[in-house]
């Protein structure tokens, strides 16, 4: 059985939507950070996304018995497209009603230059499945977006992806799935230590 420890970045204090573009997490609240690694399970396997404010964060809570795996841009948060670095408001003014579909039925719709949910489940799937093959008896302790968290709990929990979109993900948090032979189960979702 693989566990998969998913971990959300520290924050960004972005009030902008944040996809790839690589903008820097604020890693200053240590009590949290040490709270979160006291967490998180000994002897595990450590993979990040490759932008900056999830490398970061997994290079803060990585033990010395973590074993760091490289960097996979397969674990990238949803690609907003023209809309990355814009304000809510201002993706509502422009495409008013193409915005609302992307968060009411998230799926095939995607953003402008951007991608789908169901585009960005796929990608990430892709990297997990692989994951999972690899390390079939492993602790996964894996440090990514809101977006990749909430695709693997949607699979988990095989609902829609607008039922899975329901659950919160806050900073610092570690929800945790395990994957047998096919079989997903969930054992906790945004838990903050």
């Amino acid at each position: 059985m693989t566990v998969w420890h998913w971990v959300r970045h520290g924050p960004t204090h972005e009030k902008n939507f944040v996809g790839w573009r690589d903008v820097p997490a604020d890693l200053s609240d240590k009590e949290q950070i040490s709270r979160l690694r006291a967490h998180l399970p000994a002897q595990a396997k450590i993979i990040s996304s490759d932008l900056i404010r999830c490398v970061t964060t997994a290079d803060v809570v990585m033990g010395a018995d973590h074993h760091r795996l490289p960097h996979d841009p397969g674990l990238r948060e949803i690609d907003f497209g023209i809309w990355d670095g814009m304000h809510f408001k201002d993706v509502a003014d422009r495409d008013p009603e193409l915005s609302r579909a992307f968060w009411e039925k998230p799926g095939d719709i995607a953003a402008p230059d951007g991608e789908s949910w169901n585009q960005t489940a796929a990608r990430v799937n892709r990297v997990i499945d692989a994951l999972n093959e690899e390390h079939a008896d492993a602790h996964i302790i894996a440090v990514a977006h809101f977006g990749v968290i909430l695709t693997q709990v949607q699979r988990a929990m095989a609902v829609g992806a607008y039922q899975a979109m329901s659950h919160k993900i806050d900073n610092f948090s570690v929800t945790t799935l395990s994957h047998d032979n096919g079989k997903w189960q969930v054992h906790g979702i945004n838990h903050l230590p």
